[in-house]
């Protein structure tokens, strides 16, 4: 079992900067990958991020490359995500996800054993 905490996102101006985390807890979060996703008033849950066990492996949804960078250390059991540059269209809830057996950190959600109870980001414009 692995249980996921998120602290409360925010509201940001257009153009501004947010980081999120992500606590983990209950399994070594050292061997377990993890992602973030999003989802919009009306849209379907979207992969934003994805980061292996060792960091070495870093995947991200091309709306966010270049401003988004998803990172994470092992000794605080703790994933985060620095947004920046943000935009209207980034306004969501975002959720954490892990992925117990640590080999996968993309963008289908179903290989997520994993989910934190989610965070608004809103980003006005």
């Amino acid at each position: 079992q692995v249980q996921l905490v998120q602290p409360g996102g925010g509201l940001v101006q257009a153009g501004g900067s947010l980081r999120l985390s992500c606590a983990a807890s209950g399994r070594t979060f050292s061997r377990i990958s993890m992602a973030w996703f999003r989802q919009a008033p009306g849209k379907e849950r979207e992969f934003v991020a994805g980061i292996s066990w060792s960091s070495i492996n870093t995947y991200y949804t091309d709306s966010v490359k270049g401003r988004f960078t998803i990172s994470r250390d092992n000794a605080k059991n703790t994933v985060y995500l620095q947004m920046s540059s943000l935009k209207s269209e980034d306004t969501a809830v975002y959720y954490c996800a892990a992925n117990e057996g640590g080999y996968y950190s993309g963008y289908n959600a179903y290989a997520y054993d994993y989910w934190g109870q989610g965070t608004q980001v809103t980003v006005s414009s």
